[in-house]
């Protein structure tokens, strides 16, 4: 993992210069996520309940946000000037501890603390201190009709 201060989300596709973006993953094709997203509070728990700091990025999440990820799962939301799509929560595996160097990384994030997956729905540049904003949310029903109504012109 390299730390960059900008990245390009390319919409369907994921981060610029990223492996699974140019599909060449540990699990590609089979296990794919865009993006991966992961709370920085989460890293903090990790780091003080089992004393592994992973502030250098083995924890292979492509960005680190101030907010409970697990609230952005079907919803739309914006990093920057990209829109992405919280789709599904993304478990730590195996790889990631064999990688990482760090014997129970898998168990430090689990719970709610492995972040989730995004899909990219409108590219744009995404840099560090961008605030996430949720767009719309996915599961309720009244705000997806709303959203459909707007976007075809008709506001009721």
């Amino acid at each position: 993992m390299e730390a960059s201060e900008r990245v390009h989300a390319v919409a369907d596709g994921g981060l610029r210069g990223d492996r699974y973006c140019h599909g060449r993953g540990y699990y590609s094709p089979y296990d794919v996520c865009q993006v991966t997203l992961v709370d920085s509070g989460a890293l903090d728990v990790v780091r003080e309940r089992y004393d592994i700091d992973l502030s250098d990025g083995r924890h292979r999440r492509n960005l680190v946000v101030d907010t409970d990820v697990v609230d952005l799962l079907d919803t739309r939301f914006s990093v920057g000037d990209a829109v992405f799509e919280g789709t599904r929560r993304r478990p730590p595996c195996a790889h990631v501890e064999e990688v990482a160097g760090e014997d129970d990384l898998a168990a430090a994030l689990s719970e709610e603390r492995g972040g989730i997956c995004a899909d990219v729905v409108e590219g744009g540049e995404v840099a560090v201190g961008d605030d996430v904003r949720v767009v719309e949310r996915l599961d309720d029903p009244d705000s997806l009709a709303a959203a459909i109504r707007e976007r075809r012109g008709r506001v009721e």
